[in-house]
């Protein structure tokens, strides 16, 4: 199964039409965003394409109104911290890495944001995947594939 992520989309609409628009082609059954939405409107935007959504906020996330839309309209959301499991899975979805222990992880993988540059590292045998910021001069994103716990980053 395939799941796109992205973070810190900041409320660059176009970019997020442009990795909406990929994610309907590749027929992505979930989409995870790691925070720092900024406004009503990105949230909308991501939500408009009905793909199951799963989401935690970012420091930039300072609007209820953003919060309680996420709440509401998400598969998923918690503000901090979303433990899930897709695809027989355990993933882990954090703004910043500082925000979940170390020492605690029990994931398969674990997807942050924050960061505005891709990357990866290992941390006690788990994953952890920085998809870059979709708002950035060079946004990137990530594709997720559950079935080999495989990640592709994507420019874009």
């Amino acid at each position: 199964m395939e799941i796109v992520v992205i973070s810190d989309s900041h409320g660059n609409i176009a970019n997020l039409k442009h990795v909406m628009g990929f994610a309907k082609k590749v027929k992505a059954k979930a989409i995870i965003h790691c925070g720092d939405w900024d406004n009503t409107e990105a949230v909308n935007t991501v939500l408009s394409y009905k793909i199951p959504l799963y989401t935690v906020l970012g420091n930039a996330d300072i609007s209820p109104e953003v919060e309680k839309s996420l709440e509401i309209n998400s598969k998923k959301f918690d503000p901090k911290l979303l433990r899930i499991k897709i695809g027989g899975r355990k993933i882990g979805i954090v703004h910043s890495v500082k925000d979940c222990e170390y020492q605690k992880l029990d994931y398969d993988i674990l997807f942050c944001g924050h960061r505005h540059y891709k990357g990866e590292k290992n941390i006690n045998g788990v994953n952890i995947i920085y998809p870059g910021a979709l708002h950035s001069i060079k946004p990137s994103f990530v594709i997720y594939e559950t079935d080999t716990n495989k990640v592709e980053f994507i420019d874009g």
